[in-house]
C-alpha cells in the first residue's frame, strides 16, 4: 500500500510540472482587420441560411431542397469528413493523457530431466498489472497539435455548412434553368400561334387578291425560324432536370421537377413578393462559411509552427509498471506486489538543422494560409457587391422589357390592323411581329436571369441577408 501512495505522489508531482509549463511558439489571435476591413469577431451560420428560399414561395422549389438536403451525397460526404476531423481531434486531444495497458501473462516451464534437482517439475511464473506510458509534454508539443486538430475540425464543420450553402443555390439555380427553358419554350410556343393566325390574315388576303405568293413564303419562314428554336429549349429543360436529379440522388430518367405538383408554364419565375433591401448595420462577413474555413486554417498552421517549435527541446516521458510478479513455483498475492518507475529523456541534438527547416516551412503555411484568408474575405466582398449590382441590373433590364413588350404588342396590333384594312404594307406587319416576338423572348430571358442573379445574392451573402423595408444604403462591412 505504501509503494501505491508514493507511485501516486511521483505521478501527482509529475502532473504538477506538467501543467505548469507553457507552450511553446506563437498563440493564435483571429485577424481583426484585412487591409483596413473590418473583420467580424465570430463566424456563425445565418439564421436565415436554411430556409432563404422560402420567401419565393414556391412548392415545387421546397419540395426539391427537402430532397436535396436529405438525399445529396456530396452533403453526405461533407457530413461524415466532420464526425471523421472531430475523431482526429478527440485522438489528438487524448496524447497527453497518461496511458496504461492492462497485461496478464502466465510461462510454464519443465524442469530438464538432467537437472540435479526438480527433475521433471512444471514451473509456473506470472504477472498481472498496469502498465504505464506518460508522455510529459513539458514544451506543448502535443498541446499545439491538438490545437491544430480542433481548427480543423471546426472547420470541417464549417465547410459542411458552404457545402449546404452551395447545394441550396445550385439546386434553386438549376431550378431556374429548368423553369427559365420552360417560360421561353411557351413564349415561343404562343409567339408561334400568333403567326399561325396572321398567316392566316394572309392566306385570306391572298384568296381576295390583295396578297401574293411571296407574303406566304415570308410568313413562312418566320414561323420556322421560331420552329428552330424550339429545340433548343426543351434540351435546356432536360439539362436541368437532370442536373436536379443527381442533386437530389435519383435516376434523371425517373426524376420529374414538378412531381404531383404541376405548375402552369406560362407563369413567371418565382419572385420576392416585396423589393429586395438590406440592413446596413450588419457586417455580412461573419456568415461566409469559406471566410470562416481559411480563418480556421489559419489558427491550424498556427499551431502547427509551435509543434514544429517544440522539437527544439527535450522529450521526457515516464514508463512504469504496478501489478503482481510471481516467481517460479509461487501464485499471485501480496507478497507479489511490485511497481516501477522509468523517467526517460529524449533530444534530437544532432538533427537541429533539420528541425529549424520545419520550424521555416510550418512558418511559410502559415504565411500562405494568412495570404489566403485574406484573399477569400476580398474575394467575398467582391462577390457580394457583384451580386448586388448584377440583381439590381437585372430588375432594371426587367421593368424595360416589360414596356418594350408592351409597345411592341400595340404596335403589332395597329399594324396588323392596317393591314387588314389595306393602309399598310406587307413587310410592316412583318417587322413588327419579328419586334414582338424578340421582345418578349428577351423578357423571359430576364425574367431567368433575374431569378438567376437573385440566387447569386442569396449564395454570396450565405443565405444571410436581413431584409428591411425602407433601407436605402447597401453596406457589405461595418465600418
Amino acid at each position: 500500500m505504501r509503494k501505491t501512495i508514493r507511485l501516486t505522489a511521483i505521478s501527482m508531482a509529475l502532473a504538477s510540472l506538467l501543467f505548469g509549463c507553457a507552450s511553446v511558439g506563437p498563440s493564435y489571435a483571429a485577424p481583426v482587420a484585412a487591409n483596413q476591413v473590418q473583420l467580424p469577431a465570430e463566424y456563425r451560420a445565418a439564421d436565415k441560411a436554411q430556409h432563404w428560399w422560402q420567401q419565393f414561395n414556391d412548392p415545387v422549389l421546397n419540395q426539391l431542397i427537402e430532397k436535396a438536403l436529405l438525399n445529396n451525397q456530396t452533403l453526405a460526404a461533407a457530413e461524415a469528413n466532420v464526425k471523421r476531423a472531430y475523431a482526429v481531434f478527440e485522438d489528438s486531444d487524448n496524447d497527453h493523457l497518461p496511458r496504461m495497458d492492462i497485461t496478464a501473462s502466465q510461462q510454464n516451464n519443465q524442469v530438464p530431466d538432467s537437472a540435479a534437482q526438480n527433475a521433471g517439475q512444471i514451473q509456473r511464473q506470472a504477472n498481472l498489472g498496469g502498465a504505464l506510458s506518460w508522455d510529459l509534454d513539458l514544451f506543448g508539443k502535443l498541446r499545439r497539435a491538438a490545437e491544430a486538430a480542433d481548427a480543423r475540425a471546426q472547420g470541417a464543420e464549417l465547410a459542411w455548412q458552404e457545402a449546404k450553402v452551395q447545394l441550396l443555390a445550385q439546386v434553386a439555380a438549376s431550378y431556374g434553368d429548368y423553369r427559365g427553358a420552360e417560360l421561353r419554350l411557351s413564349v415561343a410556343e404562343q409567339n408561334l400561334g400568333n403567326l399561325r393566325r396572321t398567316k392566316q390574315i394572309i392566306l385570306a388576303r391572298r384568296d381576295a387578291g390583295v396578297a401574293s405568293d411571296l407574303e406566304i413564303s415570308r410568313i413562312d419562314a418566320q414561323i420556322y425560324q421560331l420552329q428552330s428554336t424550339m429545340p433548343q429549349f426543351a434540351f435546356a429543360k432536360a439539362q436541368a432536370n437532370a442536373t436536379l436529379a443527381a442533386l437530389v440522388a435519383q435516376p434523371a430518367e425517373q426524376f420529374v421537377v414538378d412531381g404531383s405538383l404541376v405548375k402552369s408554364r406560362s407563369e413567371a419565375l418565382p419572385e420576392l413578393n416585396k423589393p429586395l433591401s438590406f440592413a446596413n448595420q450588419h457586417n455580412y462577413l461573419k456568415f461566409r462559411t469559406d471566410v470562416a474555413v481559411a480563418e480556421r486554417e489559419l489558427a491550424a498552421s498556427t499551431a502547427d509552427i509551435g509543434v514544429a517549435t517544440a522539437e527544439l527541446y527535450p522529450e521526457v516521458s515516464v514508463s512504469g509498471f504496478l501489478g503482481f510478479i510471481s516467481s517460479p513455483g509461487l501464485s499471485l498475492g501480496s507478497q507479489n506486489e511490485a511497481w516501477s518507475i522509468a523517467p526517460s529523456l529524449r533530444w534530437q541534438a544532432t538533427e537541429l538543422s533539420s528541425i529549424q527547416a520545419r520550424i521555416r516551412g510550418a512558418e511559410a503555411e502559415q504565411q500562405m494560409a494568412f495570404a489566403r484568408f485574406q484573399q477569400t474575405v476580398f474575394d467575398a466582398l467582391a462577390q457580394m457587391q457583384t451580386s448586388l449590382h448584377g440583381y439590381k441590373t437585372s430588375r432594371e433590364q426587367q421593368l424595360s422589357a416589360q414596356q418594350q413588350v408592351a409597345a411592341t404588342e400595340q404596335a403589332v396590333q395597329l399594324t396588323r390592323a392596317q393591314y387588314e384594312a389595306g393602309t399598310t404594307e406587307f413587310l410592316d406587319l412583318l417587322d413588327a411581329e419579328r419586334e414582338w416576338l424578340a421582345a418578349r423572348d428577351q423578357q423571359a430571358v430576364l425574367s431567368a436571369q433575374s431569378f438567376q442573379r437573385l440566387v447569386s445574392v442569396y449564395r454570396a451573402f450565405a443565405g444571410g441577408l436581413e431584409l428591411e423595408p425602407n433601407t436605402p444604403q447597401i453596406a457589405l462591412v461595418k465600418e
